[in-house]
């Protein structure tokens, strides 16, 4: 399985950017897709997942509000729409497919595979 992140790049504080990933290989309807983020010196951090259909997301309680994660499955892509952007939002942000269907599992532990990262920069 491959997973192609894009969208990131430079935006002032309170703008808006929305990242996409492409999932090629196994059936992308059958698992949750979730959204990881990392600065330099720190751990990768749970951003947002969606259930494989869909129909159930999480937050990490910074982004509630602010993000939302959608997929669409006859695309096989997964995004992450971000307003309200902040400086302490800045971070490479990884795609991820989840090795389950469901949302409520999202330790990274959960993910069996990862996308490249696209660096995401808030600036102030």
């Amino acid at each position: 399985v491959q997973l192609q992140a894009s969208g990131g790049g430079l935006v002032q504080a309170g703008g808006s950017l929305t990242l996409a990933c492409e999932v090629s290989g196994r059936v992308f309807s059958n698992y949750a897709m979730g959204w990881f983020r990392q600065t330099p010196g720190m751990e990768r951090e749970f951003v947002a997942i969606i259930s494989r259909s869909g129909g159930s997301t999480v937050y990490t309680d910074s982004v509630e509000g602010r993000f939302t994660i959608s997929r669409d499955n006859a695309k096989s892509t997964v995004y992450l729409q971000m307003n309200s952007l902040k400086p302490e939002d800045t971070a490479v942000y990884y795609c991820a497919r989840s090795m389950f269907g469901s949302a409520q599992r999202y330790s990274k532990d959960s993910f069996g595979s990862w996308g490249q990262g696209t660096l995401v920069t808030v600036s102030s």
